[in-house]
C-alpha cells in the first residue's frame, strides 16, 4: 500500500482541509514512492495561525537563547540519527546519487549546530551619545513568522539553510517544500518536536505553488519570506513582500562562469569544470554552466573535459558506482533536451551527449553534454538549464573574459583556475559573482555567507550575516538623570 503524508501542523498530523492527494514519483524507476496532502490557502492559513500563536507564546518567547541553541543542537544530533534514512529518501525523491546524498546529511547537521551556537550571541550595542547621562543601546529581535518555500534539488540543506538562522533568532516556521521532494522536509518537522521545539515552531504544508507557494508567499501572517528557486517565482515574491513591508530572501537563478587561464593546471581545471556542472545531474543554481577558456588551452581543456564526460557512469543513483542519476522530473527532463536542440539551431555544435542515454531504468536520464560554437548571444549560453549541459566559449585577454563573463543578468557564482595568486585576486574582485572559487569548484559552508548579484537574488544565506535577515534592530533611548526635567521653552546656553 502507498505511504500517505499529511500537513506537519503544531505539532500534529493534519489532513488537507479538501481531502486532496498528489503523488511523488521515483524519478529513476518511475515508481510511486508516496502519496503528500494536497495543501491550498486554508492549509495555509492554519499552519501560519499555529505559528503565530507559538510564537506569542511563552514556552517559545520566552526561553533563553541559550535553550534554543540546545534544541537546535538536539534537532541536529536527530538528524545525524537518522541521515542514512534521510539519504535514501532524497535519492528516492529527486534522483541524486546516493552517496552525495550521505555527504549532504553529514552536513546538514552543521548547520543546526553552528546556528545553534550563534543562538545566544545575538545582540546589540551600546552606542555614544552627547551626555554621559543618556545611555543609548540596541537589540536585537525576532521578527515573527517566516515563510519559506524550498526547492527539489537539495530540499534538506537548502531548507535547514532557511530554518536554522530561523529558529536561532527565535522566530517560528511554516514551510513549503517542492511537490517533488516532501518527504525529508515533513521528516524534519517531525524530529523537531521530537527534539524538543514547542508545538507550531516548525510547520510543513506540502503542495503546489499555485495553490500553496503563491497563498504562503502573500500571507498578510508573515514577517518574512524565504525562497529559493526560479528568479521569475522569485521577481513575484519579491513584489509581493515589498507590498506588505516585509523582508524577503531570495536565493534565485544562475548561469555561472567557470573561468581557466592559460597558466591554470588544466587536469585540475577540467575536473573543476566536471564537478561543476555535471555534479548533481548539473540541477544546482551554482551549476558552473558557461566554461571559459583561453584559446592557448582550449583544446586541451575540451579534449579532457568531453573524454572524462564520455566516461561518466550513468545508471541507477543508488548503485554506488553510478556518478550522474536521473533528472529530477519528466519536465525538467525534457527541458534540457530542448535547449539542446534549441543550440543546435543556434548554431552550437554537441561536442559530446546531446541525447537520452541507454539505460536499464526508465527514468528521467539526459547524458552529460559539452557545446561548443557557441558565444554570449545565443540563450543556451544566456539561459539557466539546470541540467547537465555545458558550453565552451574560447577567450584571450583579461579584459575580453571579464567582458564575457559579466554579460549575464546573473550573478551567482563563478570559478576562477591560475596559477597567478595575483591574477586570482585581481579577477574574483571584477567578477560580477557573491561567490568566486578559486582552483576549487561548488565548496560551500554554513559559516560562509552566500548572496547573489543581479537576479540571482536578495539577501544573504549561511554566515553570522544572515542572522540580519531573521531580525529587526530596535533602539533604545535612556536618560538617566534624576534631576527636574528643565523647561524645553526655555533657551539656555
Amino acid at each position: 500500500m502507498t505511504k500517505r503524508y499529511q500537513h506537519f501542523i503544531n505539532g500534529r498530523w493534519h489532513k488537507p482541509s479538501d481531502g486532496a492527494y498528489f503523488e511523488s514519483t521515483n524519478p529513476a524507476t518511475l515508481e510511486v514512492l508516496y502519496e503528500a496532502a494536497r495543501g491550498n490557502a486554508a492549509d495555509v492559513d492554519s499552519a501560519v495561525a499555529a505559528a503565530r500563536e507559538a510564537f506569542e507564546n511563552p514556552a517559545w518567547r520566552d526561553l533563553s537563547q541559550t535553550r534554543r541553541g540546545h534544541l537546535m543542537r538536539r534537532l541536529g544530533d536527530l538528524i545525524a540519527d537518522n541521515a542514512e534514512e534521510m539519504a535514501l529518501a532524497e535519492t528516492q525523491d529527486n534522483g541524486k546519487l546516493l552517496r552525495e546524498m550521505r555527504g549532504q546529511m553529514a552536513g546538514v547537521p552543521e548547520y543546526l549546530y553552528y546556528y545553534g551556537g550563534l543562538a545566544d550571541k545575538i545582540q546589540g550595542d551600546q552606542i555614544p551619545t552627547s551626555s554621559h547621562l543618556v545611555l543609548n543601546y540596541t537589540m536585537r529581535e525576532p521578527l515573527g513568522v517566516v515563510g519559506a518555500i524550498t526547492p527539489w534539488n537539495s530540499p534538506m540543506t537548502l531548507t535547514t539553510s532557511k530554518l536554522a538562522p530561523a529558529l536561532a533568532s527565535g522566530n517560528t516556521i511554516v514551510i513549503k517544500p517542492s511537490e517533488h521532494t516532501s518527504a525529508n522536509i515533513l521528516r524534519l518537522a517531525e524530529l523537531a518536536t521530537e527534539a524538543g521545539f514547542p508545538d507550531g515552531v516548525v510547520n510543513v504544508v506540502t503542495g503546489f505553488g499555485t495553490e500553496v507557494g503563491a497563498p504562503l508567499a502573500d500571507h498578510s501572517g508573515l514577517a518574512k519570506i524565504s525562497f529559493t528557486g526560479s528568479t521569475g517565482t522569485g521577481q513575484a515574491i519579491a513584489t509581493s513582500a515589498a507590498s506588505r513591508f516585509i523582508g524577503s530572501t531570495l536565493e534565485l537563478g544562475g548561469k555561472s562562469p567557470n573561468i581557466v587561464f592559460d597558466d591554470a593546471n588544466v587536469g585540475n581545471a577540467a575536473m573543476g569544470v566536471i564537478a561543476g556542472v555535471f555534479a548533481a545531474a548539473g540541477q544546482t543554481c551554482i551549476a558552473g554552466s558557461r566554461v571559459f577558456a583561453h584559446k592557448a588551452v582550449y583544446d586541451e581543456l575540451l579534449e579532457k573535459v568531453s573524454r572524462r564526460a564520455e566516461s561518466i557512469v550513468i545508471g541507477d543513483p543508488l548503485d554506488d558506482r553510478t556518478e550522474l542519476g536521473p533528472l529530477a522530473f519528466e519536465s525538467q527532463c525534457e527541458k534540457v533536451a530542448s535547449y539542446v536542440d534549441l543550440g543546435v539551431q543556434e548554431g552550437a555544435t554537441v561536442a559530446t551527449g546531446g541525447r537520452r542515454p541507454d539505460v536499464e531504468l526508465p527514468g528521467y536520464f539526459y547524458s552529460p553534454t559539452v557545446l561548443t560554437d557557441v558565444n554570449n548571444d545565443m540563450r543556451v549560453v544566456k539561459e539557466e538549464i539546470f541540467g547537465p549541459v555545458t558550453a565552451v566559449i574560447p577567450f584571450e585577454t583579461e579584459e575580453e573574459l571579464v567582458g564575457m563573463a559579466n554579460d549575464s543578468i546573473y550573478g551567482l557564482a563563478a570559478g576562477v583556475w591560475t596559477n597567478s595568486l595575483s591574477r586570482g585576486h585581481r579577477i574574483a574582485r571584477q567578477l560580477d559573482a557573491g561567490t568566486v572559487w578559486l582552483n576549487m569548484y561548488r565548496a560551500m559552508s554554513p559559516m560562509s555567507p552566500r548572496q547573489g548579484f543581479k537576479a540571482s537574488g536578495v539577501g544573504v544565506e549561511h554566515g553570522i550575516e544572515s542572522i540580519k535577515d531573521y531580525t529587526r534592530l530596535k533602539s533604545v533611548w535612556v536618560n538617566t538623570d534624576e534631576e527636574p526635567v528643565a523647561d524645553p521653552f526655555i533657551l539656555r546656553s
